[in-house]
């Protein structure tokens, strides 16, 4: 099978989860013989963070204004078997409306940011998506499934047919590893600033870290305000590469998921990051949303705390080997389910059905 995509970016993984889901779902596609072509808008803040520059799974085409390539890339979508097009894709209305007029099919929507494309919907239309284009696609394939699949895609916006695609992880780059001394810390979380997740981590890791100064923490992401006063003991690194995450995952005592709010009323929307940390036996605390028992089996695989208190409680009173238990019960539940491999097989069986028509 040919598939063709359309997507944010496979090429830099600065700022965002996009990059490392494409490469983990890609790479375990080829692996099952199939051909990917990926197109990618260079973005000039990407171009200058490019952390894969030629993968060997998937021929990547970076292309710097939509118009020079889309006769080109309408062409080679016409002779693939499917075709894929992402959230967050540049001009993404416009690539969407000319694949549709050229007859392209059958067209497939991945929605790695769901919620919060359907928030914009709603309000009048994503930057990538107009509602108008939602019936378009013969399958919209979402981040986030349970009842908001049928009730909201399909019933609100008219999606022909809404299936789950969940994130996955690359077990052979996410795993344990050895403790990086420069890494430890005894809570740490990874993720881009959002106005919306920060309370979660203001209550979960700031404000310990506030009342714990003898204890060590960690902050990896970018895009974080000036104005946010850190404790004098959380260390913020605004770009840890691709190539030390698994590290990082390994060297914490514990690991912070913070959802964003969309994602937490929607429900059923488990993160990259979440399913990395659990690949490399990372002991867990997260916020709660409907749905992530479907994931992980709370306080066995995963600790799920209401306050400030419940978490300094954990930090302080749990166990070393207890808190290793958890690491690898949601490392066995990554195996059995939520693997790149697993992932890649859903997908063909989402659009192969549809391209053997």
């Amino acid at each position: 099978m040919k598939l063709v995509v359309f997507g944010l970016t496979l090429s830099s993984s600065w700022g965002n989860g996009h990059a490392t889901t494409y490469r983990a779902l890609l790479r375990a596609f080829a692996a099952r013989g199939h051909e990917i072509v990926f197109y990618e808008w260079d973005a000039p803040w990407y171009s200058g963070n490019r952390d894969l520059k030629h993968p060997g799974y998937v021929t990547l085409k970076l292309y710097d204004d939509w118009a020079a390539v889309s006769a080109q890339a309408i062409a080679e979508a016409k002779e693939a078997d499917a075709i894929l097009v992402g959230s967050y894709v540049k001009d993404g209305p416009r690539v969407i409306d000319d694949l549709a007029e050229a007859g392209v099919d059958p067209l497939f929507f991945y929605d790695i940011d769901t919620p919060v494309t359907v928030a914009a919907l709603r309000s009048g239309g994503a930057e990538y998506l107009r509602r108008d284009q939602v019936p378009l696609f013969t399958r919209y394939l979402s981040f986030t499934g349970g009842p908001f699949l049928h009730q909201v895609l399909e019933g609100e916006l008219g999606a022909r047919e809404a299936r789950p695609l969940y994130c996955s992880v690359d077990t052979d780059r996410y795993h344990p590893t050895d403790v990086d001394p420069l890494l430890v810390s005894d809570l740490a979380y990874m993720g881009t600033y959002a106005p919306d997740r920060q309370p979660v981590l203001e209550r979960f890791l700031v404000e310990p870290a506030r009342r714990m100064p003898e204890r060590r923490f960690y902050v990896a992401g970018p895009q974080y305000p000036d104005d946010i006063r850190w404790p004098a003991n959380v260390l913020l690194n605004p770009h840890l590469p691709p190539s030390l995450h698994a590290a990082f995952y390994s060297s914490a005592r514990w690991q912070l998921n913070a959802t964003r709010a969309d994602m937490v009323q929607a429900g059923w929307s488990p993160s990259v990051r979440l399913f990395e940390a659990a690949a490399c036996g990372a002991a867990m605390i997260s916020d709660r949303w409907p749905g992530i028992d479907h994931f992980f089996t709370p306080g066995v695989e995963i600790l799920l705390p209401e306050s400030t208190e419940q978490v300094i409680d954990i930090l302080r009173t749990t166990h070393d080997d207890d808190r290793r238990m958890i690491g690898l019960a949601a490392r066995a539940r990554i195996l059995a389910e939520h693997t790149a491999a697993h992932r890649a097989e859903e997908l063909e069986a989402l659009v192969g059905a549809e391209a053997s028509v």
